[in-house]
Formats: structure tokens, C-alpha cells, sequence
């Protein structure tokens, strides 16, 4: 960035708000990743067929679209979920923008599993804002947040105890991103890339070359990322530990900084009149929990990566067991023990993000 600053001419003491500007001028150079090239080779039709495709294998699940079930809009699509035959949950796919919906994308529950006082199959449904087209191209960002609200999905789907407030994603936060942030591994497995990233014109599979650079680019700035994550969950927490609260903002943050050793150039991403988690949704001293989860399923898909096999059938059974049917009927941290045989560390992820020596 200091090379790309000096050649445009500019003062090479980088400070924050040239950042994202010089960022993105070596993400070009060192990448060249243009959504134009990725996006016809992933069509929605063909991403909702490889979602199903990795549930099936992973965890036995079929999805037979329904088009006589009622629905709230003509854009919705409906599947009876069945495992081994069985009827398990009904699944809905609402993934166009439209005006008056909430931006964004969300899983919701209509009706969470439970078998007290009888069976009570889910229904549930994965909400996107793709723009629609003929057909509808997603970027890769767009695929991994299809993979990822599924993953909230089967959460739901797969969900397998007695009672309801407990069943699904009704889990404390530490844990509700990992079965959605650990489904998002599976949309770059080769095997799954092969059968359904197809060019939209040409049917052609997407060549390595193309998938090796999405690969690289998923790396790109990650120490940024990771720093300027941190160092907010830090101060979020810092601040519930203030027991008389804090009377000059401004110093508590520039004081946290100093203590942690932020460097100038990355500055707060939340400084505390905006940071909305604080205030909104439940996040209020867990902010951090969306990096923990990045721990938890890296070190999931891990134990995938060292069996040698993807979609390793007893890793897979063991996972459904213990991580998507569990819900909150057990301890989520003895869960995830049960699976990996071993306390998480943030090794895994490290690697993952490509900060590992």
C-alpha cells in the first residue's frame, strides 16, 4: 500500500481514510477479481441445487418442491424436507428484493420442532435480496450468504428434541452462527463446484484458475479485518465491565487503543455513538461471537480436513448429532466437544483467514 502510495503520488504515512481507497488499488492488482467474470457460473437455480446437494450428502436430506402450498408471495418456493423417507420440516426460499421487505438476509421460524405433545415439524424459511434476473447471477459473497442462511436452515430442520424453546437455533448466541457460518465451507468444495458451478450460457464448469483466485481473494486484507473485529468486541466488552459507566467516550476509546496497541492506520471500525450492536438485537456484550463462531467451525470443518474426506459419513452423523439436532436441549459447549474431542483453539481459524505461521 505504501508502494501504491508512492507511485499515485501520496504521503506514504498511511492514515485511515486512505486505507480502503489504496486497499482496493492493490486488491486489483494482485487479484483482478471482476464479479463480472464469477457471476455466470453461479446461477441462483444452480446454488439452491448444490445447497441441497451437500445437505443430501452431509445428512441424507431430499427436497421435493411443492407448488401447491400456500403462499405470502408469488416469489416464494416451497420444499417438503424428508430424511430417509421420513417428512422432517417444510422449507421456504423467499431470496428476491421487493419493495417493503427488510433489507438483507435472515432465517426465520414459522413453527420450530418439538415432540411434546406430539410432533411438531418445522417450517422455516431462508430470506435473501437478490436482484431477479433471467437468469439470476450471484457473486461469490452472495453464494457464501445463501450457503450461510441455509445453514441456519438445516439448524432448524434437523433440529431433534422434546421441546420447542429449545429446538433449532434457540441456542445462546455463542453458538447460533456456527452450524450457519461452518455450512459456508462446503460452497468452494471441488466436487460441489464441479456439478453445479456451471456457466449460465455455456454450461461449462468454472476452471480452477478462476476458482484458485476467488480462493486467494478471500485472504486479502484479512489482518485488517481481524484487527479492527477484535479490537471492537474488546471495547464492547470493556465497556460492560464499567460498573459506573463512562464518562468521556472519546478517552475510554483512545485509552483502549493505546493499551492494546491498535495501529493508527486501522482505527476504530465502531467508535461508541454507532456501534449498533451495543444497542440493538441482543449483541450488547457479545459482539464478539461472530469470531468466536469463525473458531468454533473452523475448527469443525477441520476434522472434515483431516479425515480426508468432505463429506466423511460418521463425521457427518456425528455433526448432525451433536451440532444441528441438538439444539439447546444439552450443553452447546459439551456438544461441540462431543464432535471435535477437544476444546477449540483459534488455530484452525488463523490458517483459515491465513494468519498462521
Amino acid at each position: 500500500m505504501q508502494e501504491t502510495a508512492r507511485r499515485e503520488g501520496l504521503p506514504e504515512d498511511i492514515a485511515p481514510w486512505d486505507w480502503r481507497y489504496l486497499a482496493e488499488k492493490v486488491r486489483l492488482q494482485r487479484y483482478a477479481l471482476d464479479d463480472a467474470e464469477v457471476k455466470p457460473y453461479f446461477s441462483l437455480e444452480n446454488m439452491l441445487a448444490a445447497m441441497f446437494d451437500v445437505a443430501g450428502r452431509l445428512f441424507g436430506l431430499s427436497f421435493e418442491e411443492r407448488h401447491d402450498l400456500p403462499r405470502y408471495h408469488a416469489d416464494v418456493r416451497s420444499w417438503e424436507v424428508s430424511r430417509h423417507g421420513q417428512l422432517i420440516g417444510i422449507f421456504l426460499s423467499d431470496n428476491f428484493a421487493r419493495p417493503g421487505k427488510k433489507s438483507g438476509a435472515w432465517n426465520s421460524i414459522y413453527r420450530a420442532q418439538g415432540l411434546h405433545g406430539g410432533t411438531s415439524l418445522p417450517i422455516v424459511v431462508n430470506n435473501t435480496n437478490f436482484a431477479k434476473g433471467e437468469p439470476t447471477l450471484l457473486s461469490f459473497d452472495d453464494v457464501r450468504t445463501l450457503f450461510h442462511e441455509f445453514g441456519h436452515g438445516l439448524h432448524c430442520l434437523l433440529s431433534n428434541v422434546r421441546y420447542q424453546r429449545l429446538a433449532g437455533t434457540r441456542v445462546p448466541r455463542d453458538y447460533v452462527e456456527l452450524p450457519s457460518q461452518l455450512m459456508e465451507n462446503w460452497a468452494l468444495v471441488p466436487e460441489i463446484l464441479d456439478r453445479h458451478a456451471r456457466h449460465a450460457e455455456t454450461g461449462a464448469a468454472i476452471p480452477p484458475a478462476l476458482v484458485a483466485k476467488i480462493l486467494a481473494a478471500q485472504n486479502f486484507q484479512q489482518g485488517y479485518a481481524t484487527v479492527r473485529y477484535t479490537i471492537s468486541a474488546l471495547l464492547d466488552l470493556a465497556l460492560h465491565q464499567e460498573a459506573d459507566g463512562v464518562d468521556d467516550p472519546s478517552a475510554f476509546e483512545a485509552e483502549l487503543c493505546q493499551h492494546y496497541g491498535l495501529p493508527a492506520e486501522a482505527e476504530l471500525a465502531h467508535s461508541l455513538p454507532h456501534f449498533n450492536h451495543l444497542f440493538n438485537g441482543g449483541y450488547a456484550a457479545g459482539y464478539y461471537v461472530y469470531l468466536w463462531a469463525e473458531v468454533l467451525e473452523a475448527e469443525a470443518f477441520a476434522r472434515f480436513e483431516e479425515s480426508g474426506d468432505l463429506f466423511d459419513a460418521g463425521l457427518a452423523d456425528a455433526l448432525r448429532r451433536h451440532i444441528y439436532s441438538a439444539g439447546n436441549a444439552r450443553d452447546p459447549r459439551q456438544t461441540f466437544q462431543a464432535f471435535c474431542g477437544r476444546e477449540p483453539s483459534a488455530q484452525a481459524m488463523l490458517k483459515k483467514r491465513g494468519l498462521a505461521s
